[in-house]
């Protein structure tokens, strides 16, 4: 075994020592020395003792702490595979920090965008109302108001483009309480046909102005499923009113019930205008309008499908569409069912 310096260092150094101790020993014993010159002996012997370990630890120490030094200074040298290796993790480790970077800076801009178009579309929806009211008050204060018909006919123009700005509001406040993850739900059994009753009864007036019938077809009867009714009541409010919006004159809106294992399947179908498939993608956004013009005109907010989406959500539920052009559109969701429900058949049930 090869041995280093500070190790043969060190062996000497003991021999050395206890020589010198024997060579002591021998002495006092066989000549008899003195008591005087034993001890002289022996402190010189401790002293030289002292200093030859002293100096062994020294140089052993400093030789350690030499290797060491060179050790840690010294970086391992990489060839062949194990270079090639670390190169690619390299490689790899980059390229997924700059994948992760664009991701950002890629979802940064969408947002921007989105926040650029909803200010936009939240600044024309507002204003377009606003000036009507300012144009029929000032026409009122111009002399309009001298003619009694002119005068009524005005203030109910006025009144109509408030009551939108209030429901755009209305809308736009819903819209951003649903959006709130802490937002929480009362999930209770409740019956989905008085429901559709009540609904179908609330918005009569405005079927009325183009002759639309409202149905309930498939299966009716006291239907109990579980969910927020307040909630899905805005969802078959928002369903049903942008049927009748986009619903041809002398035309229907059915609301159709079919039991599917554990659920309830809800289905708002009209015989309407239809919705191109270019726009389906984008149907449930914010402000999204298939007609920009036409769906102004007709007093409609463009955040009715939106609320119902995030109602959906918040039930653990999807929004489904399917829409021919010029035959008309079917929304469809569904609902978990309850206890005590009585199913019966019909074909469409006109409600009064």
């Amino acid at each position: 075994m090869k041995l280093d310096k500070p190790d043969i260092f060190l062996i000497l150094v003991c021999l050395a020592s206890a020589l010198s101790g024997f060579t002591i020993l021998w002495g006092s014993h066989y000549f008899e020395l003195s008591l005087i010159v034993s001890l002289v002996l022996f402190l010189l012997y401790g002293c030289l003792l002292f200093i030859t370990l002293t100096l062994g630890i020294r140089r052993f120490v400093e030789f350690r702490l030499h290797n060491i030094f060179k050790t840690v200074q010294t970086p391992p040298k990489l060839k062949g595979k194990k270079l090639t290796a670390l190169l690619t993790e390299a490689e790899e480790y980059v390229d997924r920090l700059s994948d992760k970077k664009q991701q950002e800076i890629k979802t940064q801009k969408s947002q921007d965008d989105f926040r650029r178009e909803f200010i936009g579309n939240l600044s024309h929806e507002l204003k377009t109302p606003a000036f009507s009211i300012q144009g029929y008050i000032e026409s009122l204060i111009d002399g309009a108001s001298e003619d009694p018909e002119i005068r009524q006919n005005f203030l109910e123009r006025a009144r109509r483009a408030s009551d939108r700005m209030i429901q755009l509001l209305e809308d736009l406040d819903n819209l951003t309480r649903l959006e709130n993850p802490e937002i929480s739900i009362e999930i209770r059994p409740f019956n989905l046909t008085e429901l559709i009753q009540e609904t179908f009864e609330s918005l009569d007036w405005m079927a009325r102005e183009k002759n639309i019938s409202l149905l309930l077809g498939g299966e009716y009867g006291p239907m109990m499923v579980h969910g927020d009714k307040k909630r899905i009541s805005q969802v078959l409010v928002n369903l049903t009113k942008n049927s009748i919006l986009y619903g041809i004159q002398n035309g229907q809106t059915k609301i159709s019930l079919t039991a599917v294992e554990d659920f309830l399947l809800i289905e708002v179908k009209d015989n309407g205008i239809g919705i191109d498939p270019k726009h389906w993608q984008r149907l449930f956004e914010r402000f999204y309008r298939v007609e920009q013009s036409r769906n102004r005109h007709e007093g409609g907010t463009g955040l009715g499908l939106a609320i119902v989406k995030h109602i959906l959500e918040l039930h653990e539920q999807t929004i489904t569409m399917r829409s021919t052009v010029g035959e008309g559109s079917t929304f469809s969701f569904c609902l978990p069912r309850a206890e005590k429900s009585i199913t019966l058949s019909s074909k469409g049930v006109p409600i009064k």
